[in-house]
């Protein structure tokens, strides 16, 4: 955290230096020192008295006539700071065949081989007749369109091998992981594309292959001189992993699915067999209820019906024969179990039984079982 605070701070107040920048001089009324301008210590970046919107023409900061980028530093777009700001115009960019400069004054024509031109700004030069066969198409910023700025001069990236080359060495404020300043050297020369210039012998020496020693990155074909002193692969190089890395991940994918069906298929089972025995407990219960209604009615029928000679001996209510211990109420009513619809008998065994017919025989009143019976 204590590496992000100033990052973080840097981030939030990049908006307010940027408005605060463009709203320094709108106008060309604000003054300016010409023996300022030039390029920054450390980032090598353009810079003068006047803010990012303009630029200083003889002692006097004038709006810009020209912009290299499509959305340039200071200028409003449809949101942020500078939305409201006026009197701001995006000036527009140049056509083929001439350049913006750094201080973006205006538009001029591209130069020719020889003339001055500003650090790095290849795009200001004119190019080759056979610029298609020296034009850098590794994305690498060697030239453009086979032509270069080279100590401050357009020149052509046509020097073959062991012919003389010319060698630019700039050095650039870095900063490292451990957040400690270092000088990145870039160094650019006027060899073909697939040649460097070597500083010493100041000739063109074809670019090694992965693998080889090296002492700079411009040795190597992939631009990547690893700190072991050998040519690594491109850092933008996609990687290739091994087949049974993928063969590792397929199985794990679909081993972890399986896995996961074979869990919920155990899971859901003792579920289910919780479910079972609640169930064959419920209808434990309500086949050990109508035991009871038909022990019930067994016992009525048994003591309204019941013959003289045993009334005699159990004595009479109202001329109805009745016995002294009657059958109790209720049985012991059966364990609890859960499930299906089984029917469990007397002996013990269990069997299935409709549901229909249970509700017949539960629902069933003495009155209409006395029908099949004839006085």
């Amino acid at each position: 955290m204590h590496f992000l605070s100033p990052t973080l701070f840097f981030l939030a107040a990049l908006p307010l230096a940027v408005y605060a920048q463009s709203n320094s001089t709108d106008t060309d009324t604000d003054t300016c020192n010409p023996e300022h301008n030039g390029l920054a210590t450390g980032t090598l970046q353009y810079n003068s008295d006047c803010n990012a919107t303009t630029w200083c023409n003889n002692g006097v900061c004038q709006n810009k006539g020209c912009r290299r980028e499509e959305f340039p530093l200071g200028y409003p777009t449809s949101s942020g700071p500078l939305r409201n700001k006026k009197n701001i115009t995006r000036p527009d960019k140049c056509p083929t065949g001439m350049f913006c400069p750094d201080e973006g004054s205006n538009c001029a024509p591209i130069l020719p081989v020889g003339s001055a031109c500003q650090l790095d700004r290849d795009d200001e030069c004119e190019g080759p007749p056979n610029f298609m066969q020296l034009r850098d198409t590794t994305g690498h910023g060697l030239n453009v369109n086979g032509s270069i700025c080279l100590n401050f001069v357009c020149q052509w990236s046509n020097v073959t091998v062991g012919q003389t080359c010319e060698v630019q060495n700039v050095g650039y404020v870095a900063y490292g992981s451990d957040h400690q300043e270092f000088v990145n050297i870039v160094s650019r020369d006027n060899c073909q594309v697939g040649l460097y210039c070597d500083t010493n012998s100041k000739t063109c020496i074809q670019q090694k292959d992965f693998g080889t020693s090296c002492d700079a990155d411009k040795e190597c074909l992939t631009f990547n001189c690893e700190p072991s002193q050998t040519c690594g692969k491109a850092l933008a190089e996609p990687r290739h992993l091994a087949t049974w890395v993928y063969v590792v991940i397929a199985v794990g994918i679909f081993g972890g699915m399986i896995g996961t069906l074979i869990i919920l298929f155990f899971v859901h089972g003792r579920q289910r067999d919780v479910d079972r025995e609640k169930r064959l407990q419920y209808w434990r219960e309500q086949n050990a209820f109508r035991q009871n209604i038909l022990q019930m009615r067994e016992t009525a029928r048994a003591s309204v019906f019941g013959s003289p000679d045993g009334a005699s001996r159990r004595g009479t209510l109202f001329g109805v024969a009745t016995e002294d211990s009657a059958m109790p109420m209720l049985t012991n009513a059966a364990p609890k179990g859960s499930g299906l619809r089984y029917y469990v008998g007397e002996d013990g065994s269990a069997s299935y039984e409709n549901d229909t017919e249970n509700e017949l025989l539960v629902m069933q009143t003495p009155y209409e079982d006395k029908k099949s019976h004839h006085f």
